[in-house]
């Protein structure tokens, strides 16, 4: 029987989704069928013009109606972040399974309660670049002692779309409706990334700032931008070694640069989204003279790229990533293991960047992430 899915908002996140549902199974094979049943959007004519475009069945402009509706399975929640726990709460109520954009909610308090509503549910948080072949790769490697014992990590995510001074004020710098700026927005992706290949954060010690101060309104004077454009965090991992990270939305000519190093004592790790289809492997093991980085070019013989292409050098890109997520809350519902993270792990790596801004609100004071309450 195919699962219906549910889709609430038809923005970049919104068609990624759409494009994942529709994609999973000609992909991967093996999986469900799906149903696009109804789409979700403001006003009902956008909502009309995009379930035709996406290929669902029905459009409307309740997400209410969405989440009640018998011949959904599956809510995909792309809306603003204010959004995210109301629909979410209600989905998971009306027995739905959830797959939800980051961050889940508005403040910490409403991940908090995501998480504690999942209850028997699969949920699923839209953390995508830990789908990507060459950063599966990189575990690999780590694991194997390719690199000897990590003891330093730096990480960076970094992007320029606020950069402009005089780009118009919009909802992303109000934290009644966007609640942290660059660090909820780009920074939980990095700390997705870095605990997942370093382990949980243990304490945190940082610093934020806003770019500017104001941004112009569309109708003409100003507004305060109340979030962060920039932070700087000294992070210590519960295994004992420390690292840096950083995160900007401020940082012209940056589109996507999501990375790490991974400093070990025989090598290093060097991973950047900009160029996501490779990583950069130092071997010190080498003969002298002929040490240096070597590049990797993801390709069939990193999982799963294989299943999107049969040869090397041709390159997934960022919706594949969420094709790989689809097919795998797909094979959770048909009795497969559990995608991730799902909403409890969310709210972990939620958690770090909570620990992140509150050490910066307290002018750099070291905050012990695991002290961090609603």
């Amino acid at each position: 029987m195919a699962i219906g899915i549910g889709l609430v908002g038809t923005g970049f996140m919104g068609k990624a989704h759409a494009l994942a549902w529709r994609n999973a199974g000609a992909v991967m094979g093996g999986l469900p069928p799906v149903r696009l049943a109804v789409l979700c959007d403001t006003p009902l004519e956008r909502a009309r013009d995009m379930a035709a475009q996406f290929g669902f069945e029905r459009a409307s402009d309740d997400w209410r109606a969405v989440v009640a509706d018998p011949a959904v399975d599956v809510v995909s929640i792309t809306t603003p972040n204010a959004l995210h726990r109301p629909i979410a709460e209600a989905a998971l109520a009306a027995g739905k399974h959830v797959w939800c954009e980051k961050p889940l909610g508005l403040t910490f308090a409403d991940t908090q309660a995501m998480a504690q509503a999942a209850g028997d549910r699969i949920t699923l948080a839209g953390y995508n670049y830990l789908r990507n072949p060459a950063f599966a790769q990189a575990r690999r490697l780590l694991a194997e002692g390719r690199i000897g014992r990590l003891f330093h990590l730096r990480g960076w995510v970094d992007e320029d779309y606020q950069a402009d001074e005089s780009l118009p004020w919009t909802w992303r710098s109000r934290a009644s409706e966007a609640g942290l700026g660059a660090l909820g927005d780009i920074g939980v992706h990095l700390v997705s990334l870095v605990t997942t290949l370093a382990g949980p954060v243990e304490s945190v010690v940082a610093e934020t700032a806003a770019a500017y101060a104001t941004r112009p309104l569309p109708e003409g004077g100003e507004a305060a931008v109340e979030n962060e454009d920039i932070a700087s965090a000294l992070v210590r991992f519960r295994a004992g070694f420390h690292g840096v990270l950083t995160v900007s939305r401020a940082a012209w000519g940056r589109k996507s640069r999501l990375g790490f190093e991974l400093h070990g004592s025989r090598g290093m790790i060097v991973y950047d989204q900009e160029r996501m289809n490779e990583l950069q492997l130092y071997d010190s093991g080498d003969r002298r003279g002929e040490q240096g980085f070597r590049t990797i070019l993801a390709g069939p013989d990193h999982p799963p790229y294989a299943a999107f292409c049969p040869a090397p050098g041709h390159q997934l890109g960022f919706n594949d990533l969420k094709t790989i997520e689809a097919a795998g809350l797909l094979a959770g519902l048909a009795g497969g293991p559990c995608p991730s993270p799902d909403f409890a792990q969310a709210l972990e790596i939620e958690r770090v960047v909570y620990a992140i801004a509150r050490s910066a609100e307290a002018g750099g004071e070291r905050v012990e992430v695991a002290e961090v309450r609603a």
